[in-house]
């Protein structure tokens, strides 16, 4: 902890944002009266899963803010403050967050991966390919798996509250098993080569696995933003072999790639999905919940041609 403290110093200094390593404030809302131990998530999506597992037992907190782009994420000296405070920290593995290594390394705090468990599926192409495709929280399947991880976690943290952690888990598993079971049951009706799954980023393949869809895609991380004209064209000619009938893109980066390839096919343009980050309490996607009903309900729409 000596370590960190230090780093916490440095950065302070250099980015004269801070005053002083040892007046710095509570870094939420609950102020110094809170006195619940501090679960330090990665994004805005694993603290609010968390935050329904622990319930009012533990303080929750996300590094990164609503409507932020994960992959390339760039801490600040305030991130680095609130490793320091968390007595637990939570990130979601398979190679998302390799930002978040030097917060694992620095702090005394407990470390668990909530996708251990999962079985992951491998990204096809480009620089990625045969890595670990990291969004396995697009599964209502496996983010029951990352509830059970949260509830063991959890209640090694505070075991008197066990039992609590243990209800809300299994209350949370049930809507999520909800609404997987009303996506499938809604596709079940579709032709074959209609039950594909076209996006600007390859981050539905969990997803896809869980319903039954082929996935395709632009680009297979966000990193790769800038589509080439090849990537466009493959999307081209599979819309077109298969008369996908809609196209989505997601929330965190332009649609202009995918726009591309409405004109050239005739397909419709299926809406927005959401993936990496929460919006705003005012935003349509609160909570993950409503995260993967919004991207079911339009996923199903757009395919099936129903009213959303």
């Amino acid at each position: 902890m000596a370590n960190l403290r230090k780093t916490v110093c440095a950065l302070a200094a250099s980015a004269l944002v801070l005053s002083a390593c040892g007046s710095a404030g509570d870094t939420t809302s609950g102020g110094g009266d809170d006195k619940r131990p501090v679960v330090l998530t990665t994004f805005t999506v694993l603290a609010d899963i968390a935050s329904n597992v622990a319930g009012d037992k533990l303080r929750v907190e996300s590094i990164t803010k609503p409507g932020a782009e994960i992959h390339g994420y760039e801490p600040t000296p305030d991130d680095i403050k609130k490793a320091a405070k968390a007595d637990l920290i939570l990130d979601n593995g398979l190679n998302l967050e390799a930002w978040f290594a030097r917060f694992v390394k620095e702090s005394d705090a407990p470390h668990k991966v909530v996708s251990e468990g999962v079985q992951p599926i491998a990204i096809g192409e480009d620089a990625y390919q045969g890595k670990p495709n990291p969004h396995a929280w697009m599964s209502p399947t496996n983010v029951g798996i990352y509830v059970d991880n949260m509830v063991k976690a959890f209640s090694e943290l505070s075991s008197g509250d066990a039992a609590v952690f243990k209800a809300n888990g299994d209350a949370y598993k049930a809507k999520l098993k909800e609404v997987r079971d009303e996506m499938t049951g809604a596709l079940s009706g579709l032709p074959q080569n209609e039950r594909a799954l076209v996006t600007c980023e390859g981050a539905f393949s969990y997803l896809a696995r869980d319903t039954g869809l082929t996935e395709r895609y632009i680009w297979a991380v966000n990193a790769e933003q800038q589509a080439t004209p090849q990537q466009i064209t493959r999307a081209i000619e599979f819309v077109k072999q298969n008369k996908v009938p809609a196209v989505f893109c997601e929330s965190t980066v332009s649609d202009a790639p995918m726009q591309q390839v409405v004109s050239a096919t005739g397909a419709a343009f299926g809406g927005v999905l959401y993936v990496d980050s929460l919006s705003g309490p005012e935003g349509p996607v609160p909570t993950y919940l409503d995260l993967i009903r919004h991207d079911s309900k339009t996923i199903v729409a757009a395919l099936t041609g129903a009213k959303p």
